[in-house]
């Protein structure tokens, strides 16, 4: 989905987690959040390709569009220029990974009379019921670190080394999808994606441990097998693994396996998946 994608994109960008080692919206400074409309509009111009509307932000089908983020659904503000014409307006949560998407044209009857300085204005009651909406909290893909407890979250980072935040990380959110703007949050060195492979990441680290660490890029049989969420492409999940029955659960490297029951003891390593020799992405 284009338009969750460029959300996620967006409080990827503004949270700037490699640099900050910041994933919540209430760590932002306030010119970050009123700059996240601004980068949604951009991600999503460059997500679509729409061509640059006259006073407005866009022209889509031949119509004049200015796109409008807000944090809380109806608090958009509309400036004169998209007054009579359409108005996208959208808002999300990336705490409880959801977003919504809708329109409607911005006049008389559906604005509010009175303005602020800048002669902006909001929808009225009747304008909020009004809009078309196109996505009602539609699914966000996950922060994993808004989705772990918070103290949990504050363990992660307890540690001086990005290496061991990146294992901390993986043991605890096991059997959940973590994506690689949080391994970058919590690792905040260059190249964070290293700490999670197997020559010496958490991939090496963890086997010893009984976790196997699945790349969406390479391992996504081995996710399906062990009936755990399939990462995509840019996604991890670990997940705490036993010996096997024949048949039961995943064959790898010559013995089966499958996922380890909530205290069940994993009294072995894990078995080594394979990775590319290369040093890229997984």
């Amino acid at each position: 989905m284009k338009w969750s994608a460029a959300i996620r994109r967006t409080y990827d960008m503004v949270y700037l987690g490699q640099q900050t080692g910041r994933y919540r919206w209430d760590q932002l400074m306030k010119t970050e959040k009123t700059h996240f409309g601004t980068m949604f509009e951009i991600n999503a111009q460059r997500e679509f390709g729409f061509a640059d509307g006259v006073k407005t932000d866009y022209r889509i089908a031949a119509h004049q569009v200015d796109a409008k983020w807000s944090q809380r659904s109806g608090e958009w503000m509309l400036p004169p220029e998209v007054f009579d014409e359409i108005a996208l307006v959208a808002t999300g949560s990336d705490q409880d990974s959801v977003w919504s998407l809708g329109l409607i044209r911005a006049t008389d009857e559906v604005r509010r009379a009175k303005g602020n300085r800048d002669q902006k204005s909001q929808l009225n009651e009747l304008g909020r019921r009004s809009i078309r909406w196109l996505w009602r909290d539609a699914p966000l893909r996950p922060n994993v670190l808004l989705q772990l407890p918070r103290k949990t979250v504050d363990h992660i980072f307890d540690h001086i080394h990005g290496t061991q935040r990146t294992h901390r990380l993986f043991r605890e959110a096991e059997g959940m999808i973590v994506h690689r703007n949080s391994v970058a949050t919590v690792a905040k060195q260059l190249d964070p994606q290293k700490r999670v492979r197997g020559n010496g990441g958490s991939r090496t680290v963890l086997r010893k441990e009984g976790y196997l660490v699945l790349s969406g890029k390479y391992h996504r049989r081995l996710a399906e097998g062990l009936a755990v969420a399939v990462p995509l492409a840019d996604e991890y999940i670990s997940v705490r693994v036993v010996r096997a029955a024949e048949g039961e659960g995943v064959q790898i490297d010559g013995g089966w396996w499958r996922r380890a029951r909530p205290g069940e003891v994993s009294d072995e390593p894990a078995p080594v998946v394979g990775e590319p020799k290369s040093s890229g992405d997984e």
